[in-house]
């Protein structure tokens, strides 16, 4: 049988019935991916609150929906999915206002480290909440098309993942992260860490180093690390959002190997973002002797925000069995990344002094 690559999945099955989304927060994030990926899909969005009620009028306005007086009364919505895109440190409050067994996506990351992560844990398991964690890029047309190509053998048995990063992030889009003592792997690089249990399980342990750079006061924004997965697999993270020297050598790139064949990704919205290049997925499968092209049918931005909502609401309506980054698999990403920065906060093996 001949690789075909335009037989791999590459989205989501969409709910038959889906119920209005409210949504906490009125953030870029809202504008530039939920909404957008909301609208194309056709999901129902019922408005929207954010403490700032400017801020949360202009974008209610420019979506045609309700800006929300309170929490309270978004949080009173009926039958509705409940869409936090809100900071890690507010996660807690949002979802105690919500009615219990409600429908809740939880912005990542779950809460602001692994002790927040267990307390919201808790209210979800409490609360009887239908709880997943934002982990879209699961969702990104080219990584159901990867998963796809590695569950039907087309990798053979998957031994090394890279991740190599070196580009120009615009972080000021997020004031909310200035002050904040984690950065870099909570909010950016905890895609991968998920991206990377999905495929490859959980890993022994890591060994990691997440530093700044001194022409920023951001606390971290370069990490480079490791993750142990015994003597067959290697798996390597090497992550700079300081690489500004213009677009040339820029790079936003997996590498993925296996025993029979191998795949390359470029995550194209984080070079130049929020407008971002294409996304890229190459395949060099088993049995073949070139590079195949995958024809995609979407990006990260927005497609893989439709996906994430299509699993949260079938799944709501008993349509999906599994919840995909529930908040228990999600626990278990939380804890990779408190791993990696205890690992980064520890010192490392010294040199011997030479005798």
């Amino acid at each position: 049988m001949s690789f075909d690559p335009t037989s791999l999945q590459q989205a989501w099955p969409a709910p038959s019935s889906p119920r209005p989304i409210v949504t906490f927060g009125a953030g870029s994030i809202v504008g530039d991916a939920h909404y957008p990926a909301y609208r194309k899909a056709e999901f129902p969005i019922a408005g929207l609150f954010d403490p700032d009620r400017e801020k949360a009028e202009k974008l209610a306005a420019e979506w045609g929906v309700t800006a929300y007086a309170s929490a309270e009364e978004a949080a009173a919505v009926e039958d509705a999915v409940f869409d936090l895109a809100t900071p890690p440190n507010t996660h807690a409050a949002v979802l105690r206002l919500l009615p219990d067994g409600a429908a809740v996506l939880i912005q990542k990351p779950m809460g602001s480290d692994l002790a927040a992560a267990t307390e919201i844990l808790e209210i979800c398991r409490e609360k009887k909440l239908m709880a997943a964690v934002n982990f879209q890029l699961r969702f990104a047309p080219m990584m159901l098309a990867l998963k796809d190509a590695i569950a039907k053998g087309w990798l053979g048995e998957v031994v090394d993942f890279d991740a190599w990063l070196a580009l120009a992030t615009p972080w000021q889009l997020w004031p909310f992260l200035k002050g904040l003592p984690r950065i870099e792997i909570a909010m950016h690089s905890i895609h991968y860490l998920d991206l990377i249990r999905q495929v490859l399980g959980d890993p022994q342990g890591v060994h990691a180093k997440s530093i700044g750079h001194p022409n920023h006061d951001a606390a971290q924004t370069r990490t480079s690390a490791i993750l142990d997965y015994g003597d067959t697999v290697r798996c390597a993270l090497s992550v700079n959002h300081d690489h500004d020297f213009g677009r040339k050598h820029q790079a936003c790139e997996f590498r993925i190997c296996g025993t029979e064949g191998a795949a390359y990704l470029q995550l194209g919205v984080n070079l130049d973002y929020p407008r971002g290049e294409p996304d890229i997925l190459e395949v060099r499968p088993r049995g073949g002797e070139e590079w195949i092209g995958v024809p995609l049918q979407g990006s990260w931005f927005p497609d893989a925000f439709v996906g994430r909502m299509a699993n949260l609401q079938r799944f709501a309506a008993g349509e999906d069995t599994e919840l995909v980054s529930s908040v228990e698999d999600a626990w278990n990403t939380m804890a990779l990344v408190e791993a990696a920065y205890q690992s980064s906060a520890a010192p490392a093996t010294p040199l011997q002094e030479r005798p």
